[in-house]
This record gives C-alpha cells, structure tokens and sequence, in this order.
C-alpha cells in the first residue's frame, strides 16, 4: 500500500466546534477533511470563511456530507428533494467542496425500484454536473431497500451518468458480513470516496453499533487492510478517509484524537513485518519515593531479587533476578506512599531505529531513546547486549538468594476507559504488537477489559485493563493498579522460597480452592501445594498457568509470579475478580508491620 495517498478524516471524528475540529486535523497532519453538515450548520463562520480557513490550514474539503433520503420517492418527494440538493450544490461551490455523499433511503416515501432510483439518481447527477460536482452514492448497512455495496454499485451502473459513482465504507461493508472482493469488480473512476472504520464485533442493531462503537483503524476487529486492498485494487485514485462515530472520541480533546486518527492511517498503510523485533524486556521502571522505597525494596528482596548497581548520575538504582529487572527511580519531592511504573524498557538489536519509528507514528520523544505512551508511561529502547548496564556501577551482593524468577514475563497496565483504545494502538504501531483476544470479565468493582498486546515471538507482553464506564477508584483508594509479572520455571517452588524469604505474598481465601476442586478435579498433591501457598491456576486446551501475587505497594502497584506450560499464552483473567477482591481484603485489613530494608 502506498504511502504517499492522501489522508483524510471526517470533522464528526472529533470533539469541538468546527474551528477545533480543522485546527485539530491540520496539526495531525492530515491532507483534506470530510465536512460534516452540522458541525457547519452549527459554525458562526460563512462557508467562505470556513474554505479559507482549510487553505490556510492546508486543508481541502473532500466531501460534503450527508444527504440523505433522495431516492426512490413519488414525483412530489423528488421535486422537493431536488430543491434541497440545488441549494445545498450552492453551499459546496462556497465551500469548493466538489463531492457530495448520497446515503441510500431509509425513509418511508421510498419504494423498493432499482429503475427508479437509478433515474432519479441520475436526475442528481446532472444537477450537480451543473456545479461541477458529483455524488458518490452510499449504501447504508441499514438502508431500507439498499443495504449492501453491490446493490448500491448496480444502481449506480444502470443510472450512467459520469458525475455519478459509489461510496465504499468499511463499516456499512464489513458489518454486513458480506464478502468484499467483488469490490475489485468496479471500475475505478467510479469509485468517488471510500470512507474507513474499524469496529469491535458486537451482536446488536447494526444502527447503534455504528452511531456509537466504531474505532479507528487497528483499534478493532475488521480485516481493514485487506477491505482497502480491494478498493486500491480497483484503481480507486482518491484518499483514505475516516468516518468514525464513536462517544467516547467525541468527548475526548480533539488534537489527541486527531493524533490517534492519523497514527491509525499510518499504521494501516504499513507492510506487514515492518517493525523492528523485539528481543525481550530490558527492565521494568518504577517511580518510589521515601516514604515507598523501603517497603518496595524489601518486597523485592522477598522475592528473590538483589540490588545490582546504583546509576552513575541519577538516583536510580537496579535490581536484578536472572534476566528479570527492576530499576527504582527515587522521585523528589517525595509523595505520600506512591508507587507506579513509569517506564517500560524494551530490548531489541536497533533501539535508535526503533525510536526513530515510534516518532514517525506521531510518539512525543522523552530524551534521545524513549517516548511517552497516551498515559505518561515512558518507552525506553535499549541495545540487546546489555549495553545500558554500563551506565550503573556494579554493586556486589554476593551470595545468590534468588527465588528461581528467569525474566520479566509482561506489564500490566491499568488504562482510563477513554484511553483503552488509545493506549493499544499506541503500542501496536510504536512497537509493533498485536492484540491478544479482549476478555472481559465481572470483578467485584465493576466490569473489565482485558486487551493484552504481544509481538510476534511472545518476548514483550503488555496487558493493557480498562473498568467498563465506571469511573473513580478501583477499591479503596487504589487507582489504575499496575503489575510487573515475573516468569518461573516452577510457581510452587519459587512461591514456597519467597515465603522463606518473607515476601509480602498475597493470601488467596479457601473457597478458591473448593471451587478449583470441583472445577477442574486437580491432583490432590498439586491441590494442596496450591491451597498451601496460594498459588492460583487456570488451563486451556493449549497447557496450564500458575501464577501468585504480591500485596499491593504504595499505592497502586504489585507484583506477579507466572509460570506457562506448555502453550497457554493467556494471563489467568478466570483468576482475576478472586485476586482484586483479595487485594482489597488485605488493604482493609491495614498495613503490616515495616520491613527491614536492604542496602
């Protein structure tokens, strides 16, 4: 797919008046804009000053849209519809917008007649010739009697007037479930605009779930890049263009929207493997402060960690567990009991190029190797070989007390509902991860989603969580909890030396346990090791996963032990309401007693 098509987006993408909106598009660097009728109804500017202001912005005005309820009516319907087609053709030559968007009826004038529709539709044409204009006709999935892009291509064919073609969108196609490559059949300069939107797959009135749960390109679970190879295929000569109706982008500011729409589009026109691979997580940061870096630093100890330099300018320092890190970052001035993962550090053999990349995908840079994710978490690119380490000095622990942790198995992040989508496409287009399967589960604060993302050879893992519409703290006062998840060999024996070690390990009630019994009718010696220690336990038809936590430190932030056998690749989300309700137990029940710390 070539990248230098010209890219567009649709005003009603965005939150704002109409000034937001162009200004929003022009600073995401996008080409043209779809002009929404009511974001101009509703603008103090003249359609003169609006066209002005898209030159000045370095916008054109693609499409104008849209019309509705033409075609297919009795002779006084059509005479008054012509009418509004006539001053609304007026509008456009003010605007110099040279396409109109037509929808298929859904009014009840209409009648079920191709031959009808045809001719009026060739009426339209012929007027808007007039005005050097021309109308691309859209099937709407909902349209009364034209609901598919073939119908609509077959009307338009039989009415056969040159300033008359189709629109293709990728919601109104796809969501019909309806197989796209007989798009290839159309010629071209018939194909006057394709609108673009992805969508997660829901089960409901195919209305509502475009009025309100469309997304951005790689954001849900259309196949998009193959839907816009068969209209490229077609020799279609126009832009890429999104149409996007979605509550929460309408509310969201409209830069960062228009920031996340163009870094979709980019991400859409990418060859497939493009992305530099990914060796594995470097380290994990996380920010303390005086009052949390006692209680942290013993946790890690528990675990089996050891300190393992101190950075040479910075007060920063490394733990280390075979291949597992941890670098606390002392913040001044100190917070009351904060804890949170300020940076995910990633391994690969080319980390200026890959900072070169997520920059090209619109990434705010944080210094010469590191960007700033949606939420403020930074992404650190590191060599492979390890040569980031030469910037501590080596501490000697000595003897080993490790816990048999191997290496960082993946990061849990907890994202606000209006960044969920936002934060996967993020890490999908800066580091080149694809979506696991959405999982969503009731836990005892409100539903949540689950959307771990991973590349290709499973060395990076980020598990990103959402609370469905529910806003406010997670439990009490734990906001948007975050977890480092550790990979073991062996979950039983690494949780049994933790607790030797006077890790801070989270207690798991009894009636898990009955419940696993009758569930999956375990072996009674693996049972009672996972009774004893409580280490929890999920299986698929791939292999098992056993994994146990610590309590929450600070504020937020706790870590996990994972161990994967044989070819379970999932995070133990059946696990996760038991766990967040034991959380909360051990919060209530106020802190333990201070931990020693180790120098």
């Amino acid at each position: 797919m070539s990248a230098d098509r010209r890219l567009g987006i649709a005003t009603v993408c965005l939150s704002g008046t109409l000034e937001d909106k162009l200004a929003a598009a022009a600073a995401a660097g996008f080409d043209g804009v779809e002009l929404f009728e009511n974001d101009l109804v509703a603008s103090p500017w003249s359609p003169e000053r609006v066209r002005r202001s898209c030159a000045d912005l370095g916008l054109s005005i693609d499409l104008y849209q849209p019309f509705r309820d033409f075609e297919a009516v009795p002779p006084d319907v059509l005479a008054r519809n012509l009418r509004r087609a006539e001053l609304k053709f007026q509008v456009m030559e003010r605007l110099g917008a040279d396409t109109i968007l037509v929808c298929s009826s859904v009014s009840p004038d209409a009648v079920d007649d191709d031959a009808l529709a045809a001719e009026q539709l060739h009426a339209l044409a012929a007027r808007a010739a007039e005005h050097g204009i021309r109308v691309a006709y859209e099937a709407l999935a909902w349209g009364r009697f034209v609901s598919t892009y073939d119908h609509s291509w077959r009307i338009v064919r039989a009415a056969d007037h040159p300033a008359l073609g189709v629109c293709l969108d990728s919601f109104h196609v796809l969501s019909r479930d309806v197989d796209p490559v007989a798009i290839r059949t159309i010629p071209g300069e018939k194909v006057f605009f394709l609108q673009l939107a992805d969508a997660p797959r829901l089960r409901m009135d195919v209305l509502q779930w475009s009025r309100h749960h469309r997304l951005f390109p790689g954001q849900g679970a259309f196949d998009l890049k193959g839907f816009v190879g068969h209209v490229l295929a077609t020799g279609y000569p126009g832009p890429l263009s999104l149409e996007v109706f979605n509550d929460v982008f309408r509310q969201s500011e409209p830069r960062a929207a228009a920031v996340d729409a163009m870094r979709s589009l980019l991400l859409l026109q990418e060859e497939p493997g493009a992305a530099l691979p990914l060796a594995g997580h470097a380290f994990t940061e996380l920010d303390v402060d005086d009052a949390t870096a006692p209680r942290v630093e013993a946790a890690l100890t528990g675990l089996g960690f050891a300190p393992a330099g101190r950075h040479r300018t910075k007060p920063v320092r490394l733990w280390r567990q075979g291949e597992a890190r941890i670098v606390l970052n002392h913040r001044e001035p100190p917070g009351a009991g904060q804890v949170a993962v300020s940076a995910v550090a990633v391994a690969g053999a080319d980390p200026a190029g890959s900072a070169r990349r997520a920059e090209a995908f619109l990434a705010a840079p944080v210094g010469s190797s590191a960007v700033a994710a949606p939420d403020g978490t930074s992404v650190i690119f590191c060599r492979d070989d390890l040569g980031w380490l030469a910037d501590f000095t080596t501490v000697d622990t000595g003897e080993d007390s490790g816990a048999g942790l191997l290496d960082t198995d993946h990061v849990g992040l907890t994202e606000p509902f209006d960044r969920f989508d936002q934060a996967a496409l993020f890490y999908r287009a800066v580091l080149g991860l694809e979506p696991d399967d959405v999982a969503e589960f009731a836990a005892p604060f409100g539903l949540v989603r689950s959307r771990p993302v991973v590349d290709r050879a499973r060395h990076v893992r980020i598990a990103l969580d959402s609370a469905l519409v529910r806003r406010g703290t997670w439990g009490p006062d734990v906001r948007e909890p975050q977890h480092v998840a550790f990979r073991t060999a062996d979950a039983i024996a690494s949780a049994r030396r933790m607790r030797e070690l006077g890790a801070p390990l989270l207690d798991i009630p009894a009636n898990y346990y009955d419940d696993l019994d009758a569930r999956l009718g375990l072996a009674p010696d693996l049972l009672a090791d996972l009774r004893e220690l409580s280490v929890l336990y999920d299986r698929d038809e791939h292999g098992e996963f056993l994994h146990f936590f610590t309590e929450v430190l600070g504020d937020r932030v706790f870590f996990e032990v994972v161990q994967r056998v044989g070819g379970y690749a999932g995070y133990g989300a059946v696990n996760a309401p038991v766990t967040m309700a034991a959380h909360r137990g051990r919060r209530m029940a106020g802190p333990r007693p201070p931990a020693s710390t180790v120098d």
